[in-house]
């Protein structure tokens, strides 16, 4: 062979190599029941799996897993895509895959993270036989309430001024409700409770709440209660005080020792008992209501107050409670912390506290069985009758125990608990960083979507970072940034925890997203509270609720931002549910977005795809085969038209585009607006700082979801 050919074969190769073979944007496959069937099975199950490209478009595709390398088939054809289709059967094993595409001599990979080369940058597939989460969890729009800022419906439940002394100084009962939370507000209380709660379940009902999620309830000193004193019982400040005896503390003391009215109130079984009477009241009306209920589980730490511990001797002449391993080296609890100094009883004051806080004893599990039975039957006890709660949120639950290898022991063994107790309980942990170690199917259901969610939103939209610590007018409108941070860290995610996830705007230990929107960096404590709610934008906070009510996930409002609230971070993001003052607006567009998440089922259970990236811009599509819904942004100031790939997402060119929903600077609308479909694609004007929910139908029929 002459040089000549030798050159002209190279070329053919090179170009065969190297021309789009493949159309990209045509690939696609997740892990919803769109494209594995059944979602969640169970070890046995016979599972069919897909993936779609574009008609004519693959000579072979192959499904991969482990060693196992087998072609897929052509399971038909609809529209513009060709469905591949393996069935494979369920072991008891997670399955990892990907897929190869081959056409003539080109070849790419698909996995989570979409198309590549080479696969290195990619995450694969995962199912878990015998993993899943509860259906009600799926998309519920959920409502986390900080009790004491809600609302008070019991007055005589009230801490008191100078009821104990905590970390150093007496508890404040703060008489103005409307009044924000002081600098280092950790001694003030405003009273709200569980009658407050009940009060209100007309508005949640009205609003579209399915799920209530709490803050710690249990027994505590603090107005947060993530410091447990006794995890037996509701305290009597959020439920009954039906005995109300005893002393304040006088202006001299230092400490607990004579604090009889508190006292009386926190460990006097009729008080208590009376609490988990009243909770066991507003599940069952929660219930009655279609609601489900979870709770805060802090299990990484107690409390200084705990009874366990009883730094503050509050039980020390109890005769009804054991000795705390504070007072005496002989407590039944001495092995449940880890103490430095072997000889410094009574009223030992070395022990490991989280993060070096005193008042947050750390709890030694490896050194004590006997603890985790204990926390193992509470875990049980408050997902079983009569208290019948739906779940539990795990505070900090990776920092549990004191190696890695005993955490991933302990929620093996306590999601067991849980699921046995109660099949239908969710356990949702708090959770930075990746979680994929936990989500394989044995210890949680999901976590807090800081990663996937809160956090590349609140970027996108705002340029802020989550405590209005930081802003980087490069991560603001950044659409690649939000895009890449969301596909990746979503594919730490199988998709019965993905739809799970709680996405949340704003909790109780970040700023409030509508604070956020103003771009002030800084805290209460150097801007001073006014400066939260100056310069705000509700219109960029309706962007994002839109995202928060179409994206896979738990959309999970946090009491008040529905109603305006504003605060920085902690403490100034618990101030209280502003009845009487709310703004009027943003709880009619909550109302109206909130149906509207619930009305799509493709909103809750369908697959994601991004459609449109630019600065400021966004578009996505939540679809399925028989629906297709597109959600777009612009988050500039300024109109600006987008074009979007509609054929993508599976909308044909017969059908249209029907607008449903739209939000802008002026307000919101449910009016409808037809735009069509031309060679695949729509184009939309939007107006400044909007967003814009679309659904594709037939123009002579009417969208079925």
């Amino acid at each position: 062979m002459d040089q000549q050919s030798k050159m002209l074969i190279q070329n053919i190769k090179y170009t065969l190599l190297m021309r789009p073979v493949f159309n990209m944007a045509a690939l696609f496959s997740d892990e919803t029941e769109n494209y594995v069937s059944p979602m969640e099975p169970k070890p046995g199950d016979t599972v069919k799996i897909r993936i779609r490209t574009q008609k004519d478009n693959a000579d072979c595709v192959y499904f991969i897993s482990g060693a196992l390398k087998e072609e897929m088939k052509l399971e038909f054809t609809e529209g513009r895509f060709d469905y591949y289709m393996i069935e494979i059967e369920a072991g008891t094993e997670p399955i990892y895959y990907y897929f190869e595409i081959q056409d003539g001599q080109a070849r790419c990979f698909y996995n989570k993270c979409g198309v590549s080369r080479d696969l290195q940058q990619s995450k694969s597939f995962c199912i878990s036989p015998g993993f899943s989460t509860p259906d009600w969890a799926k998309g519920a729009v959920m409502y986390q309430i900080f009790t004491d800022r809600f609302c008070n419906g019991d007055k005589t439940n009230d801490v008191l001024d100078k009821e104990y002394i905590y970390i150093g100084e007496p508890t404040h009962q703060v008489k103005d409700w409307n009044k924000v939370p002081a600098h280092m507000g950790v001694r003030e209380f405003y009273g709200g409770d569980l009658q407050g709660v009940m009060d209100k379940l007309d508005y949640l009902q009205d609003l579209g709440v399915e799920v209530v999620y709490f803050n710690p309830l249990f027994v505590s000193p603090s107005n947060h209660k993530y410091d447990i004193q006794d995890y037996d019982y509701i305290d009597p400040h959020f439920g009954k005080i039906v005995s109300d005896e005893g002393e304040l503390v006088r202006d001299w003391e230092q400490d607990n020792i004579r604090a009889t009215r508190y006292i009386n109130r926190v460990t006097g079984l009729d008080n208590l008992e009376a609490s988990n009477e009243l909770f066991v009241t507003l599940v069952e009306e929660l219930h009655r209501r279609g609601m489900k209920v979870i709770l805060d589980g802090v299990f990484n730490h107690c409390g200084s107050f705990n009874k366990w511990m009883d730094r503050e001797r509050i039980y020390e002449h109890q005769e009804s409670y054991e000795k705390g391993a504070f007072i005496t080296a002989d407590s039944p609890y001495r092995t449940f912390f880890k103490f430095q100094n072997e000889h410094e009883w009574p009223y030992n004051q070395f022990y490991d506290g989280w993060w070096g806080h005193a008042t947050l004893p750390k709890l030694n599990y490896e050194e004590s069985p006997k603890l985790e039975d204990y926390i193992i039957r509470i875990a049980k006890k408050w997902v079983s009758p009569p208290y019948n709660v739906d779940g539990w949120r795990l505070d900090v639950a990776a920092d549990l125990g004191f190696s890695q290898e005993y955490n991933h022991t302990f929620w093996r063994r306590f999601r067991k608990a849980v699921k046995e107790a109660n099949p239908n309980a969710i356990i949702l942990a708090e959770h930075y960083g990746d979680p994929s170690s936990w989500l394989r199917g044995d210890q949680w259901d999901t976590v807090m979507n800081y990663d996937a969610f809160m956090e590349p939103m609140t970027w996108f939209f705002t340029g802020m970072e989550k405590h209005s610590d930081d802003y980087q007018p490069g991560m603001l409108g950044n659409a690649d940034s939000f895009m890449g941070a969301m596909t990746y860290h979503m594919a730490s995610m199988m998709a019965p925890s993905l739809q799970v996830a709680m996405n949340e705007l704003s909790n109780h230990d970040h700023s409030r997203f509508l604070t956020r929107t103003n771009g002030k960096v800084g805290r209460v404590s150097t801007l001073g509270s006014g400066a939260a709610s100056e310069g705000v934008k509700p219109e960029v906070m309706r962007e994002a609720v839109v995202m928060q009510m179409t994206w896979p996930g738990a959309p999970t409002v946090y009491y008040g931002d529905e109603a305006g609230v504003c605060g920085f971070t902690d403490p100034d993001n618990r101030r209280t549910y502003p009845w009487g003052s709310e703004d009027q607006q943003m709880i009619a567009f909550h109302k109206s977005i909130i149906a509207l998440h619930k009305k799509y089922p493709v909103l809750t259970h369908g697959s994601l795809k991004f459609l449109h990236g630019s600065y400021n811009c966004l578009a996505y599509g939540r679809f399925s085969r028989k629906c297709q819904i597109a959600v777009v942004f612009n988050n500039n100031t300024s109109e600006c038209e987008i074009r979007i790939p509609v054929w993508q997402i599976g909308v044909t060119n017969r059908q249209v585009m029907r607008r449903i929903f739209l939000t802008d600077a002026s307000g919101f609308t449910e009016e409808a607006a037809v735009y069509p479909v031309l060679s695949g694609e729509m184009t939309i004007t939007m107006a400044g700082t909007s967003a814009v929910i679309l659904i594709a139908e037939d123009p002579s029929e009417e969208s079925t979801s």
